[in-house]
């Protein structure tokens, strides 16, 4: 299955539990796309001991998977892209979710 999480929420155990559900999914065999949109593209800034959204993102790149961050929300908040928040688009979004089997949103 191809599936998308989508994030865009600023509660960090959410962003946590939504990367936990990603790295569940890499690990059932499944393609898994992260897409940062909003607030959720601060989840490295907001990481704590308990909610380690920035471990559970590391976990997820080093398996495989994917993290896209909005651009423009990225230049919003003056940060630059990198490995755990890379720049993408709209479009990305847009294709992602068109090709995708299964959505989901936190």
């Amino acid at each position: 299955m191809k599936l998308a999480v989508v994030i865009s929420t600023e509660d960090i155990e959410a962003t946590w539990n939504a990367f936990r559900l990603a790295n569940f999914s890499k690990k059932e065999g499944d393609l898994v796309t992260v897409f940062l949109v909003g607030k959720a593209v601060e989840y490295e800034e907001k990481s704590t001991g308990h909610f380690s959204a920035k471990s559970e993102a590391q976990k997820f790149v080093t398996s495989g998977g994917t993290v896209l961050a909005c651009g423009t929300c990225l230049k919003l908040r003056n940060k630059p892209g990198d490995t755990l928040c890379p720049l993408s688009s709209m479009k990305d979004l847009y294709t992602l979710i068109k090709e995708s089997d299964k959505v989901v949103c936190f």
